[in-house]
């Protein structure tokens, strides 16, 4: 387990046909590969959808704060259906 209190790390990703660069703390980043494992899908498909659902919000939030959103509803939604 990543250390829970770690500066951002960038990592480049494709996503839609480009590149682009994205910083996220360690542990995020771990989920996120954690949640591509989970899905038996590549890490840069995940970032793409979450990427596509964030852009039909009214207001987008950043890409990097929609994985955060995304990971955090993914935690809760996890948490109620083992109650």
């Amino acid at each position: 387990m990543t250390a829970r209190y770690h500066p951002p790390v960038k990592h480049s990703v494709e996503i839609a046909g480009h590149k682009t660069s994205i910083s996220l703390e360690p542990l995020f980043w771990e989920a996120l590969h954690q949640s591509a494992r989970e899905e038996g899908v590549p890490l840069s498909a995940v970032i793409a959808r979450i990427d596509a659902e964030r852009l039909k919000a009214q207001r987008p939030p950043g890409l990097a704060g929609a994985l955060r959103l995304y990971l955090f509803a993914r935690l809760v939604e996890r948490s109620d259906s083992s109650q």
